[in-house]
């Protein structure tokens, strides 16, 4: 029986769900281990080589992504991957800008371990850099193949991508998939409260803007998901 996740392990500040692998190195939820590796031997057998690019990501490494964003360290994106003229925006469309793309630190469903950002190895030249963008899974792009490929498989294993289209939160993100049975429950037990526990207590860049804020993030971006096509669930 899969067991709901504390406010730490929601909010990426323990590792207590987690199991950790080496050979690729990432961690993911315990109850995760099984059907994504069933996942990647259905995927091996068809050609591609999947590789979780981006797996459980903790609450210091949402951290980083964020305030590097705001501080311009790191580009922002419009919807269709090009890159935002940064020195033009207010402090409030910074924050906006960032997350089309990217959840407030203690918002991530990578804190979850249920969630997995992946790609194919067996298609990537060696030089080859991820970007994570839409480019990348369009006709043409080097990831379209395995996403065609995930387009029919991924339920069957219990995944589905809670960023198939854009509906007012974050921009579609065919690469992120999620594992239903562990992302349900962690949902459900995600609270308001506990997102602003974790982000008060935080050194978030450009803070004051994000808690006042933070009931509409909760709604748009945290609640705000597309559900599994065929599984047919409601939260």
């Amino acid at each position: 029986m899969i067991e709901s996740l504390n406010r730490l392990e929601l909010t990426g500040r323990t590792r207590t769900h987690l199991v950790q692998f080496d050979d690729p190195r990432f961690a993911i939820h315990r109850d995760v281990q099984e059907p994504f590796s069933a996942l990647r031997d259905a995927a091996k057998k068809a050609g591609f080589a999947l590789y979780p690019f981006s797996a459980f990501r903790d609450f210091d490494a949402q951290l980083k992504i964020w305030n590097n964003k705001f501080a311009g360290e790191r580009a922002l994106y419009d919807q269709h991957g090009v890159a935002l003229d940064y020195a033009s925006m207010s402090c409030e469309e910074i924050v906006e800008n960032i997350l089309v793309w990217s959840a407030v630190p203690g918002a991530s469903r990578h804190h979850w371990g249920s969630d997995i950002d992946v790609v194919d190895t067996a298609r990537m030249p060696s030089d080859y850099h991820v970007k994570l963008l839409p480019e990348e899974s369009a006709p043409g792009g080097v990831f379209h193949d395995l996403h065609q490929w995930l387009d029919e498989n991924i339920e069957a294993f219990g995944f589905y991508r809670p960023y198939q289209k854009y509906q007012g939160g974050f921009y579609a993100e065919p690469w992120h998939l999620s594992y239903w049975p562990v992302s349900k429950l962690a949902l459900e037990a995600f609270t308001l409260d506990v997102l602003r526990e974790a982000v008060t207590a935080s050194d978030v860049m450009g803070k004051e803007l994000v808690l006042a804020r933070l009931p509409g993030i909760f709604e748009t971006h945290v609640r705000n998901v597309c559900l599994p096509q065929t599984m047919k669930y409601a939260l």
